[in-house]
């Protein structure tokens, strides 16, 4: 069972969150921010192994999974809550997922063509493009601006 490179990073990221939170805070809370990463790191594995499957064209859907793994992820929460872990670690240890995901997004992004082609800035066809939906615009969206 191998893990990504985000998963890795994860790993070491809630690690030292863990141990930052007993030295400076409590071992309650460091135990809560253990709990939340442990329920996350789970949660995200699933999300990230269905969605690959997803888009390799090997699943139909989401399907059930995915429900299922949100109810999966309120039982884990409550039930760390009802063990007794910091509501503030707990919320912590679940949230350092989102920031580490950027990151590695950053990490990992195409690299930036310095010799593609660009329009000019005052190409008539801008005029055309809708940035909000990253295409061209319908006859009746020009005629709205």
């Amino acid at each position: 069972m191998g893990l990504e490179r985000v998963e890795r990073l994860n790993l070491a990221v809630s690690a030292g969150a863990a141990a930052a939170g007993y030295a400076l805070v409590s071992p309650a809370f460091a135990a809560g921010v253990a709990a939340g990463a442990a329920i996350e790191a789970l949660s995200f594995r699933h999300l990230l192994r269905s969605g690959r499957r997803l888009f390799e064209g090997r699943a139909i859907g989401w399907g059930p999974g995915f429900g299922l793994r949100f109810a999966l992820l309120g039982a884990g929460i409550g039930a760390a809550l009802w063990a007794g872990a910091h509501p503030v670690g707990l919320v912590i240890g679940l949230s350092l997922i989102l920031p580490l995901v950027v990151v590695e997004a950053w990490r990992t992004r195409p690299p930036v063509d310095p010799g593609a082609q660009a329009l000019p800035a005052d190409d008539p066809s801008w005029q055309r493009w809708n940035p909000w939906l990253a295409r061209e615009r319908e006859d009746d969206e020009e005629d709205a601006w």
